[in-house]
Order: structure tokens, then sequence, then C-alpha cells
């Protein structure tokens, strides 16, 4: 759909560069699938963040305008976790 309106397929022909317009949009679109992720995890207790502050808060994903920080306990169910996000 392009403005509502349906259209044909296109493929792409060349692969997205640094200054690409929309080199943003994609960073965007993977970085949601991957907060997807790592919510699946927790919720089926696969993944276990790090606790930080007099509070303990526990945190395991930090997301800025361009860069994407995963935290967790140097565990190697953690590592398989983080290995096989797609099977989540």
């Amino acid at each position: 759909m392009v403005n509502g309106s349906p259209t044909e397929e296109f493929k792409p022909r060349r692969d997205l560069r640094q200054d690409d317009p929309l080199a943003p949009f994609m960073f965007l679109i993977v970085a949601e699938g991957v907060t997807g992720l790592v919510r699946e995890a927790r919720r089926k207790n696969l993944l276990e963040g790090i606790k930080v502050g007099g509070k303990g808060v526990n945190f395991d994903l930090l997301q800025f305008a361009d860069d994407t920080l995963l935290f967790c306990q140097p565990t190697y169910g953690n590592v398989l976790t983080f290995k096989y996000f797609e099977e989540l």
C-alpha cells in the first residue's frame, strides 16, 4: 500500500547504505522486532537481565537513536537465548 492505494510489489536493486534515507526506517523495523523477541524471552523466563540500583531494577535492553544494547547475566542459558532468538 502506498498512500492507502494498492501498488505492485517492487524488488530493490541495491543494498541500503548508511546515508540512504530509508536506513533509519529499516533500523526501526528491526529494533521493534528485537524488542519483541526480548519481551518474549523474558515472558518465557529464558532471559535474565541485570539488576541495578538500590531497588534492584531489572533491565536487559536499551535502545537509543541508532544503537541497541543487550544486557544479561553471564550464563550459558542467556547466550543460547540470544543465539536462538528466531525460535522463540
